[in-house]
């Protein structure tokens, strides 16, 4: 997945209860949900091991 700012990678970053997807370039973090219409089967599959997202 690519970062809508500056089209760097981003990743499944967690921190303490939240999942958010967090960009190897600017370093701007995405909610699941405001990313969701453009994931990727790759991190599909990563995401499945959480039993919850929150989204706050």
């Amino acid at each position: 997945m690519k970062c809508r700012k500056c089209s760097a990678k981003l990743e499944v970053h967690r921190a303490c209860k939240k999942v958010r997807m967090k960009c190897t370039g600017c370093r701007h973090e995405y909610h699941i949900h405001e990313v969701a219409a453009d994931m990727d089967y790759e991190t599909e599959k990563i995401l499945e091991k959480y039993t919850a997202i929150i989204y706050d």
